[in-house]
């Protein structure tokens, strides 16, 4: 899987501590809880979503503080998901693994969303967070991997920043390296409250993985924290 290995081309045959990268781009390694509103919250521990965070943007604002808005609206709730595109031959996921995305924590510019995977062997891995800033007047992605002590993972905090308006359900983020095959490679997040949200990486514009995830109902209960947070 692309995406959670190290970068948008890089495929990685470990599903744990690697960088964008689908073929290359998804190197997972999303949600959120607000941290409290600048409290820190407990480990495992339900924050309560912050009104403030959430609130109505200016209809005229720019498509990307309505993309953030509309996820941070799912704040303090889980979701569950399933692996929607993979490739022939990767096997970073069997397929039925049952995936969670957890809006943990919400800023006014930063979003910190845990992306859990129950393996097959009943083991949860804890090791992703998706990260979503506010840079300038464009949004920026990193993906958090950590080992199951907290420690940082050897690749990590890969990622890039939005080129394009995009919209408010949907927005690309170019991966921050070049290719010598001269392709473009990244990642596509969409974000339709109350319905879906995917994750996954693209190259020249087509989906090479992806994860997507039911919002019309959240778990009843929500993960603990992911390792390291």
């Amino acid at each position: 899987m692309d995406a959670i290995t190290g970068g948008p081309g890089s495929h990685g045959s470990r599903f744990r501590g690697n960088a964008p990268g689908v073929a290359g781009v998804f190197t997972l390694a999303l949600a959120l809880v607000l941290a409290g509103c600048g409290e820190e919250t407990p480990e495992g521990a339900t924050p309560t979503p912050d009104a403030d965070v959430a609130a109505a943007v200016p209809p005229d604002a720019p498509p990307r503080d309505h993309f953030f808005e509309n996820l941070a609206s799912q704040c303090g709730q889980a979701f569950p998901g399933q692996l929607g595109l993979e490739p022939p031959g990767d096997d970073m996921l069997e397929g039925d693994e049952l995936l969670v995305v957890h809006f943990r924590e919400c800023e006014e510019d930063e979003l910190r969303i845990p992306f859990h995977i129950e393996q097959m062997d009943g083991e949860w891995d804890r090791s992703r967070t998706w990260i979503i800033r506010k840079v300038d007047d464009r949004l920026e992605l990193r993906h958090d991997h950590r080992e199951p002590d907290g420690t940082e993972s050897e690749v990590t905090q890969y990622g890039g920043f939005t080129e394009t308006a995009g919209s408010a359900n949907r927005q690309e983020f170019r991966y921050d390296q070049e290719y010598a095959d001269g392709s473009v490679r990244g990642w596509r997040i969409i974000i339709e409250p109350g319905v879906e949200y995917v994750y996954g990486t693209i190259r020249n514009g087509e989906w090479t993985w992806r994860v997507d995830f039911d919002l019309s109902e959240p778990l009843p209960d929500t993960p603990p924290a992911p390792w390291g947070h």
